[in-house]
């Protein structure tokens, strides 16, 4: 088959487009035609490789994908080939989580195993490459903003990071819900794009101090000040600041740390916030199931940068490691089932 396949951990060079033999499947396992794999972060990486994750080599990247049943294994009840699913990207087995595009080959190729537990029926009127946006960025977001956070109408929401896949999920999400959403980007150009999908408004944090923004905008903390919710995945330095934006008696809602995991925090603004911050780890299947209703339903729309054929792929892993592009990128592929 062919695929975007690394024999060795590194920068972008390492990636190649080529043939590599499809593994055998093992029982209980059923093979997928991927249609569509849209990009993560988590891809750049699994490439570069993370400390403490064993990664197979030769590997490839991509967790999120949708296509067609195109083989069963004998021991398999429930799936024929042709069927249309969505893949679960992890299953846990013997207390350990196993995960495509990471512990296991990815789907940046024709073909990728996974074990039959991983699938999800696929309605007609979902598209794979809506559906491949779904599990690893917005299942991640469903989780954090309505599983685990409460966002709820008439809520002003600050979102740092707003223009990726988490990000723009977690706007639709919130904008779905009746909140207002301040959507924090690093260009004007992204600002402008957010503004397209709903924000009431952007703040450019290249160019704009966001703490001082909220203040100005809103007021200090006891006279009414502060955001309802503040979401910050990126951590680093903004995690800091951005419990100075949080009103009092609001959440802080984050589900992971692009940008350092181990910031300094000032306990004194939790506090006297009486504010109530709220981790959360990926999704649930429950988070997929409802996500596709919803993108079934028209009520919730993926959104989606690009979609490029697989032999473009180390192009469009390229792009989404310098950060070019808003939402998600999707590679699309058509071999035979």
């Amino acid at each position: 088959m062919k695929a975007i396949v690394f024999d060795e951990h590194g920068s972008i060079d390492v990636l190649k487009y080529r043939d590599i033999e499809e593994p055998d499947l093992v029982p209980g396992q059923v093979r997928v035609a991927v249609r569509s794999c849209s990009l993560n972060y988590h891809d750049v990486f699994t490439r570069q490789g993370m400390p403490g994750i064993k990664v197979p080599l030769p590997g490839i990247p991509g967790c999120d994908c949708a296509g067609l049943v195109s083989e069963v294994a004998d021991d398999v009840i429930g799936w024929s080939v042709g069927d249309r699913v969505l893949v679960d990207p992890v299953r846990y087995e013997n207390g350990k989580l196993w995960m495509i595009g990471d512990t296991l080959w990815g789907a940046y190729a024709e073909y990728v195993a996974v074990s039959a537990e991983q699938l999800i029926p696929l309605p007609e009127d979902v598209s794979f490459a809506d559906a491949s946006c779904l599990p690893v960025a917005y299942g991640t977001a469903h989780r954090m903003m309505l599983t685990r956070g409460s966002v709820n109408a008439g809520d002003s929401v600050l979102i740092l990071g707003a223009s990726g896949g988490v990000g723009t999920s977690a706007l639709l999400l919130a904008k779905m819900r009746g909140a207002s959403v301040i959507a924090a980007a690093g260009s004007d150009e992204k600002c402008e794009q957010l503004m397209s999908l709903g924000a009431d408004e952007t703040i450019n944090y290249t160019t704009t101090d966001f703490v001082k923004y909220c203040r100005e905008k809103t007021g200090s903390l006891f006279s009414g000040g502060g955001y309802d919710v503040v979401v910050n995945f990126t951590g680093g330095d903004t995690w800091a600041r951005s419990l100075k934006c949080v009103k009092l008696g609001g959440q802080v809602l984050t589900c992971g740390a692009t940008a350092g995991f181990d910031p300094p925090t000032d306990l004194r603004f939790i506090w006297t916030a009486e504010m109530d911050i709220r981790g959360s780890n990926g999704w649930q299947r429950s988070d997929l199931d409802q996500l596709l209703e919803l993108t079934r339903t028209g009520e919730f729309a993926p959104v989606i940068d690009s979609e490029v054929p697989l032999h473009d792929g180390v192009a469009a892993h390229q792009a989404l490691e310098e950060r070019k592009f808003f939402g998600k990128i999707v590679i699309n592929a058509d071999a035979p089932i």
